[in-house]
């Protein structure tokens, strides 16, 4: 059976520890601190101790910077210029679900992705996005099956715990700027002789959005928010 390219809403590495709290700490109160973030810290916790350490040749260290995507990116959109967050995490959940193996390679796409990554690499957490991209032997594999998939997305919101936090203290996202967002939506795979399918999708998504300035991805969450 051809193995087919993880979702990247599951495969790979979870946000790191450090990141998160200081993307949480910086955007949204004690209040989704407690109601929210307590979950995606043992959701990590558990997968940590249920799973061996990534290999160097899959993922990223949580400071590592995005690539330059000096090599070009392939078949991966540019990002927007888009200065809403809900819509710029629309558009984002759109291109991490959508490649395309036959026209893309793996530092293509990594360096794709990287373009849509926020430039404060204080906020960043690439290694939450580059962990999304299978390892090189994987995407090899996916290539010779001219492996390719869209991202279609159905709609985004914030979650509920992000939106209380802000009603209750609305200054509290003036330092960072970043912003919560779940997005969800449809993946359609294909790959030659006719192979294919089509499944759900859902992630959520931290992006920033200063004034006066484009959107721009900081993360992906280990696990969804409502």
């Amino acid at each position: 059976m051809q193995k087919r390219f993880p979702s990247l809403s599951r495969y790979g590495v979870t946000w790191s520890a450090n990141k998160r709290v200081a993307i949480v700490a910086l955007v949204i109160t004690t209040l989704l601190i407690i109601a929210t973030t307590t979950a995606w810290f043992t959701g990590r916790s558990e997968h940590s101790e249920s799973t061996n350490a990534p290999s160097q040749e899959s993922s990223s260290s949580p400071s590592e910077a995005a690539p330059k995507p000096a090599a070009g990116s392939g078949s991966v959109p540019k990002p927007p210029q888009i200065s809403e967050p809900v819509a710029f995490a629309k558009a984002a959940a759109a291109m991490l679900w959508s490649y395309d193996t036959r026209d893309t390679d793996r530092d293509q796409q990594l360096a794709g992705m990287g373009a849509w990554m926020t430039k404060e690499t204080k906020y960043a957490d690439w290694a939450s996005v580059s962990g999304q991209v299978p390892d090189p032997l994987l995407w090899s594999r996916m290539a010779d099956q001219n492996q390719h998939a869209t991202g279609t997305v159905t709609e985004g919101h914030y979650p509920g715990a992000f939106k209380q936090a802000l009603a209750e203290d609305p200054s509290a996202i003036t330092e960072a700027y970043i912003y919560v967002v779940t997005v969800n939506g449809r993946q359609q795979i294909e790959w030659k002789k006719g192979g294919g399918g089509a499944e759900e999708r859902a992630v959520t998504l931290a992006v920033q959005c200063r004034p006066s300035h484009d959107c721009r991805l900081a993360g992906i969450a280990p696990s969804v928010t409502q």
